[in-house]
């Protein structure tokens, strides 16, 4: 696929997002039609509809695709890195990092402020990874290491949140909604903690594609051709993390995002890195955001939470991918 199929893909995922919000501005509680919408975005009246449309739906929907948008960048980030294809934030370990320091943290150092969260999860992350890569000796062995190191690290830490659960009190039922992700009641606020994050992880692997480029050869074939990989496997590992830590505070683990959206990407052959990123960041953002679309509104008045609409599809999709050998262990074996 060349640059203009490339960017005429890209165009066409987005412009579908944007309809995908458009339209999950219309159902809810009070049901609005497509022409009070249109009057809400246009002009701010103070109506019922405008409050419905600008402090409840938009900024949520606009949270569910950056959301999408970061995580599917990470997932390609942590695939490219590890040259993996099992790679993703939730099978590394490294959402199961982030979620339980700042579970413990919400728990037990309540005087933590929610804006030190992202950091707090970017530490969780980067130490969870890093055992899971210890495990998996450089995320360069079979990828079912990547996977078991991933899921057991993962077990371990959850079963520490659970821990911590216990003392949460009569918080536990909104934590429990939390831990299974989603943006019901997000704000602009938490739009906005959540944007830096992301655009650290989506500007940081876009000005650094050639280098992730390179890094579909072997260690010794890439390192011939200059690239410093003592130097740019932390860097593309902390840009891939980052993400996450600003993602998890604000909707908690939302599943298969990062392992789903890079591949489908791949799969339409888009030209080159950059391009890859910029499709599988879209596609990332299409599919949580139409996610969340489907959790609200599938028992009006109450929802679901997308992280478990996410596994329902994101479940399927990867037996897909195995059945028709796009994950090849063989090749990737030690």
């Amino acid at each position: 696929m060349g640059a203009r199929k490339s960017s005429i893909a890209i165009g066409l995922v987005v412009v579908a997002t944007f309809l995908v919000i458009v339209i999950g501005l219309m159902p809810g509680a009070r049901n609005l039609p497509l022409d009070a919408v249109v009057r809400a975005l246009v002009s701010a009246d103070g109506k019922i509809e405008t409050i419905l449309v600008w402090t409840l739906r938009l900024p949520r929907s606009l949270a569910a695709a950056t959301a999408g948008a970061g995580l599917a960048v990470s997932g390609y980030l942590l695939q490219s890195l590890t040259r993996n294809p099992l790679a993703d934030p939730g099978i590394t370990g490294v959402t199961a990092g982030a979620i339980t320091p700042i579970v413990t943290c919400f728990v037990f150092l309540p005087w933590v402020s929610g804006l030190y969260y992202p950091l707090v999860g970017l530490a969780g992350g980067l130490a969870a990874a890093s055992v899971t890569f210890w495990v998996a000796r450089g995320g360069n062995s079979h990828p079912l290491h990547l996977a078991l190191g991933g899921v057991s690290i993962s077990l371990f830490l959850g079963a520490i949140t659970i821990y911590v659960l216990l003392f949460a009190g009569p918080q536990s039922t909104a934590l429990l909604f939390w831990l299974a992700g989603g943006f019901a009641g997000r704000t602009w606020v938490n739009l906005l903690q959540m944007l830096p994050w992301v655009l650290i992880g989506m500007i940081g692997a876009l000005v650094l594609h050639r280098v992730i480029a390179m890094f579909s050869l072997d260690d010794h074939s890439a390192a011939a051709m200059g690239v410093q990989l003592a130097l740019w496997k932390p860097v593309l590992l902390v840009l891939a993390i980052c993400p996450v830590a600003g993602v998890a505070p604000v909707a908690g683990p939302v599943a298969f995002v990062g392992l789903a959206a890079p591949h489908i990407a791949r799969m339409l052959r888009p030209r080159g890195a950059a391009w890859e990123i910029a499709l599988a960041a879209a596609l990332g953002a299409l599919i949580v955001t139409a996610a969340d679309l489907i959790a609200r509104t599938i028992a009006i008045p109450k929802e679901l939470p997308v992280g478990i609409v996410t596994a329902l599809l994101g479940g399927p999709l990867f037996v897909y991918l195995i059945q028709r050998g796009r994950l090849d262990f063989k090749e990737q074996a030690a």
